[in-house]
């Protein structure tokens, strides 16, 4: 049973993936993997709260953003080790993208499950 409901990742490293995996689950969600071409969930359950993905480069990157949008009607947390670190250059990143949150890489454990909490609660 997800406790604080389902986030789907769309992350191409295997490492990466399996390790933000492990951290949502040990922080109580249900985590499956992004699929931009896939069918709108029908059950409640399958319904992500947030879609978070990582981008190798902000150039170019609309039309997976845009992709998952069709989807997923959740807010989109973008990861990237093209983002500067400092609040100014992520939260204009973030804008400039249309999405809610951008987490530069590399971040620490309590970094990234500030950065889903933060993007879950700003989207309520």
């Amino acid at each position: 049973m997800n406790r604080k409901g389902f986030i789907v990742i769309q992350e191409e490293d295997d490492l990466i993936r399996q390790l933000l995996e492990r951290w949502l689950r040990e922080a109580g969600y249900t985590v499956g993997l992004a699929e931009p071409k896939a069918r709108r969930a029908k059950r409640p359950e399958e319904v992500p709260r947030l879609v978070i993905v990582n981008l190798p480069s902000p150039r170019g990157s609309q039309p997976l953003i845009e992709a998952l949008r069709q989807v997923y009607a959740a807010p989109i947390l973008v990861l990237s080790a093209r983002f500067r670190r400092g609040l100014e250059g992520s939260a204009e990143a973030a804008h400039r993208l249309g999405v809610r949150k951008v987490l530069p890489k590399p971040f620490t454990r309590e970094e990234f499950l500030a950065a889903v909490d933060e993007s879950l609660e700003s989207a309520r």
